[in-house]
């Protein structure tokens, strides 16, 4: 370990630490997120997972997407459980791991009829806000609206962001090169566009701080993330 992630990892111990990270479709939340998490000693949290997982639940129970009052009692009664830990990722529906299914592009097809419920939003926030209040608040949290919604008042909030270029680059190479160019158009591109209706999640709100990584590889974004942290929550 080196002597910059022996500091993070001490960084703030015994203060709450909330990093909030926001940003569109492909520009390495998860990634980055989930490494920012491991150099802090924290908890990490993929609120997208959990839309995708209501959306799993939803197509495999016969819950009809389009009807909205169906989507959100869903997403009230589901038995989801998710991971909090960087290092042993998982998502469940009661018993059944589904954590690579979710991955899937019909899923990810599907996944915004779910993100755009606002009764559904509702209460997935509130399910978000109950496990960083439950992680002690030392959590690296990402997903959309993360910053302005889930996580107001979080010690660091940051919008990670990239070019569309850089964007269907990375989801193409995520999913190995699997996706045809119009495929990744609709899962990256086309999904932002319909997520956006309700959620700004392309331009940073007052005190959000921005990271652009079109230009920066795995280790410099990470990098830069830190940095924010240590400017932000000094």
């Amino acid at each position: 370990m080196s002597a910059a992630e022996v500091d993070m990892a001490r960084y703030r111990l015994g203060k709450a630490l909330v990093v909030a990270i926001d940003g569109p479709s492909g520009s390495g939340k998860s990634s980055v997120s989930k490494e920012t998490a491991r150099r802090l000693h924290a908890s990490y949290l993929d609120t997208g997972a959990m839309y995708r997982a209501v959306t799993w639940y939803c197509v495999n129970t016969g819950v009809d997407l389009a009807d909205a009052a169906a989507v959100e009692q869903a997403c009230k009664d589901v038995d989801l459980q998710i991971s909090t830990n960087p290092d042993d990722e998982f998502v469940r529906i009661g018993s059944t791991d589904i954590t690579d299914e979710i991955r899937e592009p019909s899923i990810s097809a599907s996944v915004s009829a779910v993100a755009t419920t606002l009764g559904a939003r509702a209460e997935l926030v509130r399910r978000q806000q109950q496990i960083i209040a439950d992680s002690g608040r030392r959590i690296v949290a990402e997903g959309r609206d993360i910053t302005t919604v889930v996580a107001p008042d979080a010690e660091v909030r940051l919008l990670l962001t990239a070019s569309e270029e850089a964007r269907l680059r990375r989801r193409g190479l995520q999913l190995g090169g699997t996706q045809s160019d119009a495929d990744l158009h609709e899962q990256v591109l086309a999904r932002d566009a319909k997520d956006s209706t309700v959620v700004n999640f392309s331009e940073a709100a007052d005190g959000v701080f921005t990271v652009d990584s079109s230009d920066l590889d795995f280790e410099q974004t990470v990098e830069a993330v830190l940095a924010v942290v240590r400017h932000a929550a000094h």
